[in-house]
């Protein structure tokens, strides 16, 4: 082929044919002087109003624009310059810092409100059963006449209400096995034979107790929490607790649940001093078949850091005590109460 028919590509956008410079006239060309524009799915070019979503009719688009055929390929974008002394940097997002005044800070004490919940039909069918056995479980808990005393070495029984006037005499310690020897906490009449141990009367003198009492049982549920710019949500999972027998309280820093398990027939109890300050009436408990749910709306916006301040759980609890002068040993303690 002679130099005079050697064909170049033509380079302007949207043309793609060959052409021989020497044949080149002034609208030889169609094609787009624009670039092309994807948006919202659709694929179109700047110069002209064509548009459509298909990726093979898009390239199809036929030029808006006559002119000569060019053999010069457009400047490409120049590319940003990686600088690689930087690859092992770790950019660490932080939040913007609000410096305007926070809300003054109420106190822990300020009366708390009672959020009335929404509960689900679901939980509702789900403890149907269980409201029930509750009911009956607590007209079972009559003290029946027979009935022994609760108190350790105590050897009455319950005859009517006029048992209830006696005196008990009892140990209110416990029983400490040591070395051979057998004898209670709380007096100091030891002995190596268990008979003879049982036997020993109450030092202590007091009241009857017909029931046991629960108070070791407490129910363990795992809580989570979650934060968004205006909210702040708290879930305690659990499942079959009584919601007419549970209730959230709230105060613009303080946070108390109380859920109430009849099958247990023991409570969970949370209480939370808040970090930051919630709107009381803004805010909102759903009660679920698997959590309690509680939707707390910021008094201001902003990111909390954590969800409370660190406080000392006292278990309402009362602890019997060792005088230190009667056990000068550590020695390991028997609960005769089921003997």
């Amino acid at each position: 082929m002679s130099a005079e028919n050697v064909l170049v590509n033509c380079y302007n956008r949207g043309c793609g044919k060959k052409f021989n410079p020497r044949e080149n006239k002034e609208d030889a060309c169609v094609h787009h002087p624009g670039t092309p524009v994807f948006h919202d799915a659709y694929k179109g070019w700047s110069c002209c109003n064509k548009k459509c979503t298909d990726f093979t009719e898009f390239l199809n688009i036929k030029g808006c624009t006559k002119s000569s055929h060019s053999n010069e390929k457009p400047p490409e974008p120049e590319k940003q310059k990686v600088d690689k002394s930087k690859a092992d940097e770790v950019i660490e997002y932080r939040p913007p810092v609000n410096n305007q005044p926070t809300l003054k800070r109420p106190s822990f004490d300020t009366p708390q409100v009672t959020i009335t919940p929404t509960i689900s039909p679901t939980l509702l069918e789900q403890i149907k059963g269980l409201t029930a056995n509750e009911s009956t479980a607590q007209d079972d808990r009559k003290v029946q006449v027979g009935e022994s005393c609760k108190n350790k070495a105590c050897k009455g029984s319950y005859r009517g209400p006029e048992s209830d006037s006696e005196t008990c005499v009892h140990h209110p310690g416990v029983a400490i096995f040591h070395e051979g020897l057998k004898f209670w906490s709380c007096c100091q009449k030891r002995t190596t034979d268990f008979s003879v141990f049982l036997a020993q009367p109450g030092c202590t003198q007091g009241t009857h107790v017909w029931m046991a009492k629960n108070e070791d049982k407490r129910i363990e549920c795992r809580m989570d929490w979650h934060q968004t710019g205006s909210h702040v949500v708290v879930s305690i999972f659990a499942k079959k607790y009584n919601p007419s027998k549970s209730s959230v309280k709230l105060n613009p820093i303080r946070l108390t649940a109380s859920l109430f398990f009849p099958e247990e027939n023991s409570d969970y109890n949370l209480d939370l001093e808040l970090r930051g300050v919630v709107d009381v009436e803004s805010s909102s408990v759903s009660m679920l078949p698997t959590k309690v749910e509680i939707k707390m709306k910021k008094a201001e916006p902003g990111s909390w850091p954590k969800l409370d301040f660190p406080r000392e759980v006292v278990h309402r609890k009362e602890e019997k005590t060792i005088n230190d002068n009667e056990i000068t040993e550590r020695v390991d303690a028997v609960d005769l109460s089921d003997l």
